[in-house]
Formats: structure tokens, sequence, C-alpha cells
């Protein structure tokens, strides 16, 4: 039977069609990403009996992530040069599913980032200097106070966030999020069967401006962990960073004699050369692991990065270290080569 030309184009048209809606409805794994990022280290110190000089491989890290509608997810694996314990061993760092209905009241559930300070989810290149400061990194589940085994802060659990009150133009200027956690730090089971209540509370006034508060209370092994946070932030549209966050920590660590009380203070600025390719930077960075001055550590800290692309990034640091516990103090460099695929 001959067909029409009339029907032969409405039967093109009917298969267009039908291409078109197949070709545009999302299947979950049309999202899937495959990235990482590795960070390669040269540090240099001359502490009295602890003399250093040595190339790092610092950390390697591959991430998968991917969504599908209002569901997003994330795995991440890290490895370092030093493979002798649990924590510097290949493993999981990330594992966790977000359900985004809205941007009000999300859920995420899994092992991520702890919701404890500004400085702690940023990501550890564009945080902006050799290593998270010490606050945060004693107070927050990297090498923390307590023994846990380096966590990078994170810990697994349940947490619900969003942003509330939007300005005229739709900016939101509050920002919220609370969770539940083990307690334990990173691919481990809780010890205590005691959760650990981490949430914060933060106001945006104007654009690239935060000014927020975090609580913390909980346990590890049956031993209390109460923690605060006053932290504040500002990234201008021309490429200035300024940050700075005070953490408070009462409960006992893993050495009972340093007491049952700690706290840190920073204050940072990042000053671009050239907009979003050479930066000068200095940092104070204060830790007392017994909120006495006699058992401070800090950092004076300047330094320079240099961005050949997007993907491949160098960072050159002095800073000066005053440790009164020890009563000395002595020189540190450090040199970073960061790249991302």
């Amino acid at each position: 039977m001959r067909m029409s030309k009339r029907t032969w184009a409405a039967l093109l048209l009917t298969c267009l069609t039908f291409s078109t809606a197949t070709a545009q409805e999302q299947k979950w794994y049309d999202n899937i990403k495959l990235s990482g990022y590795g960070m390669l280290q040269y540090q240099g110190l001359d502490k009295e009996g602890a003399e250093e000089n040595s190339f790092n491989l610092r950390l390697l890290r591959i991430s998968i992530d991917g969504g599908y509608k209002d569901f997003v997810y994330k795995v991440q694996f890290q490895a370092n040069g030093n493979t002798a314990s649990l924590g510097a061993s290949p493993r999981v760092v990330d594992l966790w599913g977000e359900w985004q209905p809205n941007r009000h009241f999300n859920v995420k559930a899994g092992q991520f980032k702890r919701p404890f300070t500004f400085e702690n989810p940023m990501h550890p290149i564009t945080q902006g200097f050799m290593s998270y400061s010490q606050n945060v990194s004693k107070l927050a589940g990297f090498s923390d106070r307590t023994g846990e085994q380096a966590s990078n802060g994170r810990d697994i659990g349940v947490q619900i966030q969003g942003d509330f009150v939007e300005n005229a133009n739709g900016r939101s200027l509050f920002h919220y999020q609370i969770g539940v956690f083990n307690g334990q730090g990173i691919n481990m089971k809780d010890g205590d069967n005691r959760k650990d209540i981490i949430g914060g509370l933060w106001v945006m006034p104007v654009k690239g401006m935060r000014i927020g508060a975090f609580g913390w209370t909980g346990s590890r092994d049956n031993v209390a962990k109460n923690r605060y946070a006053l932290s504040a932030d500002y990234v201008t549209t021309s490429d200035w960073t300024f940050r700075t966050e005070y953490v408070h920590s009462q409960g006992y660590g893993a050495n009972p004699d340093a007491g049952d009380k700690a706290d840190g203070y920073y204050a940072l600025c990042i000053a671009p050369v050239k907009k979003n390719k050479c930066h000068v930077k200095a940092r104070y960075d204060l830790y007392r692991d017994q909120k006495t001055w006699e058992s401070s550590k800090t950092y004076y800290e300047i330094g320079a990065d240099y961005l050949f692309n997007k993907n491949l990034q160098l960072n050159v640091e002095y800073a000066r270290v005053n440790e009164r516990s020890l009563h000395q103090s002595y020189n540190l460099i450090d040199v970073e080569l960061d790249f991302r695929f």
C-alpha cells in the first residue's frame, strides 16, 4: 500500500518527537562524574631535636558524584604516602546521599563532613593554606584531641539543612544545619551508644559574607565532649578572602593530664595580586591544648600561590612557630603542588 506524503510527514514527526522525549528523559546514570585531585608536598623545619626535610605524597582523592531528580550522592576515596595505619591507609572518606526537595529543607545521610566551623567543610586546596588551622584540626575531627583516628573532619550520621528568608534578589539570608552522629569518626560504629549532636546557624547580610555560631555535644567512649565555635568569613567579588574562627572544647582528651578544656583561634587574609591567578596570604593560628598560655602553639604564616590554570596550582609558605610548652621557636617552609582531574 502506498503512503501519501502527508502520512510520511506525520510518521516522521512522531518519530522525532519520541526520540527527543526519550533523549530528554533523565536516567539515574546520566549525571555520574568521576573526578579527583592530588597534593604533592615538600616541608622542612629546624625544630630542635625534630628537624625535618622531606618530600611527601600528602594525599590523593578520587570521587564519584551523581544525582537523579532531587537526589544527589557522593563516594570519595583517599590514599596517602604512608599506609602504615588506619588513619593513613587507602580508605573511604565520603559515602553519602542527600534528598534536596527545595532550598529550605534537605536531608543528608551517610559519612560526610561534620557541620562544625566554616573551615572544616572547605576543600583542602581552596581553604587557602598548607593545612587546616590548628583549632579545626584538633577540635573538628582531623587529628582530634579525643584521640580518635584521623577522620578528615567527618563522621557517620544524618543531617538536615537549608536556607530561609530571601531578600528582594532571591538571595538567602539565613542558613541552618543540624545532625546526629556516632561520635567515633570515619568508618567506625558507635563505641558507647551515645550520639553526638552538632549544628550551626549563620546569617549572610551581604553577598559573600557569613557570620555564624556552632554547637556540639556528645561523647566518645563515654567521655563527655562539648564544643562551640564562633565564625565569620567574607569572600569579595574582587577575590579577597577574610576568615576568622574561635573554637572552645570542654571534655577530656587522649591525655587526661592535659585537663578538660582547650581552645584555639585563627585569623587570615588572602589578597589577590592578579584576580583568580595569583595571591599573597597571611594567617595567625593559635591553639591551646590546656586553655593556658603555657600550653599554646602559635603559627605566624605568610605565603603565596599561583594558578597555572584551574587544574594546577603552586603554593609556597613560610611560618615562624612558637611552642611555649617546649620553650622554643623554629622555622617551617612548605611547598605544595596541587592538581585536579
